[in-house]
């Protein structure tokens, strides 16, 4: 059902006036996987155009469909990449040594997904929550041995938890910020549940990367907002939280993890704060300027792209697509890619085995359809995680295949 919101005049975190960032078109929700039945039906298609605020430099989604429409039967889980498990592991060994996380400790998580995370905590004896709206995924958690409460979580459901004395130590926020169209209310939530020297770490894609990389295909309904520190340092400063200490990752092609703590508390602010902003500065992410140059590069991207699969198709090569993340439904919907240029895709996730993707209507199937079909190009969808695929599919070069890379510029790696 569409949301009467839809699309938006200000800013959802400062009610700022909002700017033209880039048209991705009109594109269908990225994680709406069809069945083979499902064919002949329609699908629904939002409008993809996001912009920018000019008070606190939010890059932002309108709000077309309710999150429940969105999360509540929801196709993914974390735990089909090995390299975000060692990420998960990594953090939480980081995070128990330099926070003294024991037995009296309490782990919150908001969107915990199938516990690949919380259940390194678990392991080692640490009480935890998880809070997941997607019920199916939640279910996996709890088989997991992840205790999870099934809902999103809310200013509401911050109040309750706290009022019943269930506060966080450490509290989570992984890849979820980016996902809250009520971003206040989430935030307000999440001060709510943190103790009064607790610690809030909280994970996203950094918008100067998105920019810098030409990550257009990063931007699809499921993520409202696309935060850069100064953004998101206005929606936490407004809610008595300040960020203390800021680390750069690698995951999905540049993300920045930020340690935040209630504004009153004792932790001092560390350098690698000062460094961002200064990068943020630097990238003049406070320049609409910045904002109406990246369309123009994000277009002449498809036209490369396209030019480059319709010469490999003229030369009657066979292409297939590796994984069905949501990226790959922007980049292929957007590039107006279907089954005239990939025959199928393949995905470790078994839930989306024998499913259509939405939109372009390319088929989804196992892994072992590679090797039966010995395709000469694989056009890797989930470039974030090109290593880790290009290392798995390494037997692909044995039968002379070679790998296409769409982003940050479209390329044939052999």
């Amino acid at each position: 059902m569409l949301n009467r919101h839809r699309g938006r005049s200000s800013c959802r975190s400062c009610g700022g006036k909002l700017h033209s960032f880039v048209d991705l078109g009109v594109s269908p929700l990225c994680e709406k996987f069809l069945a083979p039945d499902q064919t002949e039906e329609a699908e629904a298609f939002y409008p993809l155009d996001a912009k920018v605020c000019g008070t606190c430099w939010l890059a932002q989604l309108g709000e077309y469909v309710a999150p429940a429409d969105i999360f509540g039967e929801y196709a993914y889980f974390s735990s089909f990449s090995q390299a975000w498990l060692a990420h998960a592991r990594d953090y939480a060994l980081m995070s128990v040594d330099r926070f003294k996380l024991n037995s009296s400790s309490m782990v919150i998580e908001a969107a915990s997904n199938d516990g690949y995370l919380l259940r390194n905590f678990v392991a080692r004896g640490i009480p935890c929550l998880g809070i997941e709206p997607a019920a199916n995924v939640a279910r996996a958690a709890e088989a997991a041995g992840v205790p999870t409460r099934v809902g999103f979580l809310t200013a509401s459901l911050g109040r309750d938890l706290a009022a019943k004395g269930l506060r966080a130590d450490l509290l989570i926020g992984n890849n979820v910020l980016a996902q809250v169209p009520d971003l206040n209310d989430f935030v307000a939530a999440l001060r709510e549940l943190l103790k009064m020297e607790g610690v809030l770490t909280l994970e996203f894609p950094h918008l100067l990367r998105l920019l810098e990389q030409n990550q257009f295909d990063t931007i699809y309904h499921e993520h409202f907002s696309y935060f850069s520190l100064m953004a998101a340092e206005w929606i936490l400063s407004a809610h008595g939280l300040r960020v203390f200490d800021v680390e750069e990752l690698w995951t999905h092609g540049g993300s920045l993890r930020l340690y935040v703590c209630r504004a009153d508390a004792r932790l001092e602010e560390q350098e690698g704060v000062r460094l961002v902003r200064a990068a943020e500065r630097a990238a003049r992410l406070d320049d609409l300027g910045t904002y109406a140059a990246f369309e123009a590069r994000v277009r002449e991207t498809k036209w490369k792209l396209l030019d480059l699969l319709i010469g490999l198709k003229r030369q009657r090569a066979q292409i297939v697509g590796y994984g069905a993340p949501g990226k790959g439904n922007t980049l292929l919907n957007y590039c107006g890619i279907r089954t005239d240029f990939l025959d199928f895709t393949v995905d470790r996730n078994p839930y989306k085995h024998g499913k259509l993707l939405p939109g372009s209507r390319i088929p989804v199937r196992a892994p072992e359809e590679l090797d039966k079909q010995r395709p000469d190009y694989v056009l890797i969808l989930p470039w974030n995680l090109k290593h880790e695929i290009m290392q798995q599919l390494s037997h692909v070069r044995d039968w002379g295949g070679r790998f296409i890379l769409p982003v940050p510029e479209p390329e044939i790696v052999g």
